[in-house]
């Protein structure tokens, strides 16, 4: 058995919107990450299974970062992941007046690229290109 720990030449990261209350913060983060393993599947590791052989589900292989920033810093890395091409999702505040994936999907589609009200972004790619991609964004609290 392999015990080395694995790293990751890649990043995980979310940006939220720094005025969403703590209930959207935690929202926009599950459905926003929901998208990167269908996606990007390598990112996702083996199943779990504690000592009694009950079975878990596999989960990100790697941490995910959550940032924050205004919306304009948002607005700034939602272009950058745009002009490098990463993985990306976004959560819109449309998004917080629907209530299933149809409507959710129907909200982003009806408003052009940069009309589109982000409260957040996740991405997913090189390190520095994350990196560069969250610039002007600081650490989740």
């Amino acid at each position: 058995m392999n015990t080395e720990p694995l790293r990751s030449d890649t990043k995980i990261a979310v940006l939220l919107r720094a005025d969403l209350e703590p209930w959207q913060r935690l929202n926009v983060t599950a459905f926003l990450v929901s998208g990167l393993g269908t996606t990007v599947p390598e990112v996702i590791g083996e199943p779990y299974e504690d000592a009694d052989g009950v079975a878990y589900l596999p989960m990100f292989r790697q941490p995910v970062l959550v940032f924050e920033g205004t919306k304009e810093t948002l607005r700034a890395a939602h272009g950058r992941a745009l002009s490098r091409a990463l993985p990306r999702a976004v959560f819109t505040a449309d998004l917080f007046a629907t209530g299933n994936d149809r409507d959710n999907r129907a909200a982003v589609r009806a408003v052009p690229t940069a009309g589109l009200d982000l409260v957040g972004l996740a991405v997913h790619g090189p390190r520095n290109a994350v990196d560069k991609t969250l610039k002007g964004a600081r650490m989740h609290p």
